[in-house]
């Protein structure tokens, strides 16, 4: 069993950076690849970031291209979001999941065995 624990969300003002991270536990880290997700109320959960076992990017959503920035650290179990010039539309709790298709660049929730909590992120203009 694979554990993934979120942290880093909160309340942010729009134009603000903010760094997410996910602790993972319970299996060896890189036989996984990582995504984040996020879901807005009344929303379908959409893919964001992500990041292959041996720190090669999945291509980001565009609706965050250019300003979310997906980074992990095989040595320490961890995996992190940098969202820069946030917007009230990036508000949303997001997740991190891990995925056993290591290999490819998944991006369909399907694809992603475990999940996170989630953390809140809200974003006020």
């Amino acid at each position: 069993q694979v554990q993934l624990v979120e942290s880093g969300g909160g309340l942010v003002q729009a134009g603000d950076s903010l760094t997410l991270s996910c602790a993972v536990s319970g299996r060896t880290f890189t036989n996984y690849a990582m995504g984040w997700f996020r879901q807005a109320p009344e929303k379908e959960r959409e893919f964001v970031a992500g990041i292959l076992w041996n720190r090669s990017n999945t291509p980001n959503s565009a609706s965050v291209e250019g300003r979310f920035t997906c980074s992990r650290d095989n040595a320490k179990n961890t995996v992190t979001l940098r969202i820069n010039s946030m917007k009230p539309e990036d508000t949303a709790v997001y997740y991190c999941a891990a995925s056993l298709y290591r290999h490819l660049r998944p991006r369909e929730v399907s694809r992603y065995s475990y999940w996170g909590q989630g953390t809140q992120v809200t974003v006020s203009s």
